[in-house]
C-alpha cells in the first residue's frame, strides 16, 4: 500500500514540475526572451552617435530602427525620410559610413544605374 502511495506522489510531483516548466516556457516565448537580437533596439552612447551620423548622411528624417553587429557593418541605422522612403545606413566601429541601402518593398536593391537609364527611355 505504501509503494502505491509513493508512486502516486511521484507522478503528481512530476506532473507539477512539467506544468511549471511549460508555463515558464510559454511566458518566455510570449515576452520574446529569445536570442533574436535583430528585433531589439540598440542603446547607448555609441548608437546615439551612429544615429546622428546617419541622420546627417541622409539629410534628415527620423530613426526607425537600429542594430549593433550587423552583417554589413558594425552599426545599422534605419532612417525614414520625410518623403516616407527608408534608408539603411551602415557604419563601421569608428562611425565611418560604409554605405546606404534604400528600403524599397518589392524592388530589386541590386539594380544598377545603367538599368535605370534604360527603363526611363522605355527600353
Amino acid at each position: 500500500m505504501q509503494t502505491r502511495a509513493r508512486n502516486v506522489k511521484t507522478v503528481l510531483v512530476a506532473a507539477a514540475v512539467a506544468m511549471i516548466l511549460l508555463v515558464g516556457a510559454g511566458v518566455a516565448y510570449a515576452t520574446g526572451s529569445g536570442d533574436d537580437s535583430s528585433e531589439q533596439q540598440a542603446t547607448g552612447p555609441g548608437i546615439e552617435k551612429a544615429k546622428g551620423i546617419a541622420l546627417d548622411h541622409t539629410n534628415g528624417g527620423h530613426v526607425t530602427g537600429t542594430e549593433v553587429g550587423d552583417e554589413e557593418g558594425y552599426y545599422e541605422v534605419e532612417v525614414t525620410k520625410d518623403d516616407g522612403s527608408q534608408v539603411d545606413v551602415h557604419l563601421d566601429r569608428d562611425f565611418n559610413v560604409l554605405g546606404t541601402l534604400a528600403d524599397r518593398e518589392g524592388s530589386d536593391h541590386e539594380r544598377s544605374d545603367d538599368n535605370d537609364a534604360h527603363d526611363e527611355d522605355g527600353e
